[in-house]
Protein backbone atom coordinates (compact mmCIF):
# COMPACT_ATOMS: atom_id res chain seq x y z
CA UNK A 1 0.00 0.00 0.00
CA UNK A 2 1.28 3.44 -0.92
CA UNK A 3 1.88 5.96 1.84
CA UNK A 4 1.23 8.88 -0.49
CA UNK A 5 -2.02 10.73 -0.07
CA UNK A 6 -4.88 10.04 -2.52
CA UNK A 7 -4.61 13.65 -3.73
CA UNK A 8 -0.89 13.25 -4.55
CA UNK A 9 -1.61 10.03 -6.47
CA UNK A 10 -4.35 11.82 -8.45
CA UNK A 11 -1.99 14.69 -9.33
CA UNK A 12 0.64 12.17 -10.47
CA UNK A 13 -1.88 10.44 -12.74
CA UNK A 14 -3.18 13.67 -14.28
CA UNK A 15 0.23 15.25 -14.83
CA UNK A 16 1.69 12.34 -16.82
CA UNK A 17 2.10 13.21 -20.48
CA UNK A 18 1.49 10.46 -23.06
CA UNK A 19 4.32 9.18 -25.24
CA UNK A 20 3.40 9.83 -28.88
CA UNK A 21 4.96 8.68 -32.15
CA UNK A 22 5.16 10.64 -35.37
CA UNK A 23 7.16 11.58 -38.44
CA UNK A 24 9.17 14.81 -38.62
CA UNK A 25 7.88 16.85 -41.56
CA UNK A 26 9.91 20.04 -41.11
CA UNK A 27 12.40 21.77 -38.84
CA UNK A 28 12.65 25.52 -38.35
CA UNK A 29 14.76 27.34 -35.75
CA UNK A 30 15.33 24.11 -33.80
CA UNK A 31 11.63 23.27 -33.56
CA UNK A 32 10.43 20.16 -35.39
CA UNK A 33 6.90 19.79 -36.77
CA UNK A 34 5.78 16.21 -36.16
CA UNK A 35 2.82 14.53 -37.91
CA UNK A 36 1.39 11.98 -35.50
CA UNK A 37 0.74 8.49 -36.79
CA UNK A 38 -2.75 7.70 -37.99
CA UNK A 39 -3.48 11.30 -38.86
CA UNK A 40 -4.04 12.19 -35.20
CA UNK A 41 -2.68 15.70 -35.78
CA UNK A 42 0.42 17.84 -35.80
CA UNK A 43 2.57 19.03 -32.96
CA UNK A 44 5.77 20.94 -32.49
CA UNK A 45 8.64 19.64 -30.40
CA UNK A 46 12.20 20.62 -29.57
CA UNK A 47 15.13 18.26 -29.87
CA UNK A 48 17.73 16.89 -32.24
CA UNK A 49 16.27 15.13 -35.29
CA UNK A 50 16.13 15.20 -39.09
CA UNK A 51 13.30 15.64 -41.57
CA UNK A 52 11.72 12.28 -42.36
CA UNK A 53 12.71 10.66 -39.07
CA UNK A 54 10.17 8.82 -36.92
CA UNK A 55 10.43 10.00 -33.31
CA UNK A 56 8.99 9.58 -29.82
CA UNK A 57 7.57 12.84 -28.43
CA UNK A 58 6.41 13.67 -24.91
CA UNK A 59 5.48 17.06 -23.45
CA UNK A 60 6.87 19.01 -26.41
CA UNK A 61 10.26 17.29 -26.40
CA UNK A 62 11.68 14.67 -28.75
CA UNK A 63 12.75 11.72 -26.59
CA UNK A 64 14.47 9.74 -29.32
CA UNK A 65 14.19 7.81 -32.56
CA UNK A 66 11.27 5.43 -33.03
CA UNK A 67 11.36 2.34 -35.22
CA UNK A 68 9.68 2.56 -38.61
CA UNK A 69 7.06 -0.15 -38.27
CA UNK A 70 3.66 -0.50 -39.95
CA UNK A 71 0.86 1.39 -38.19
CA UNK A 72 -2.49 -0.23 -37.49
CA UNK A 73 -5.34 1.75 -35.87
CA UNK A 74 -7.88 -0.23 -33.86
CA UNK A 75 -11.09 1.35 -32.63
CA UNK A 76 -12.55 0.09 -29.38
Amino acid sequence: MSLRSPFRRLIDLVSNQPLQVGDVTSIEDGIATVTLLGGAGLLQARGATTVGARVYVRAGAIEGAAPTLPFEAIEV
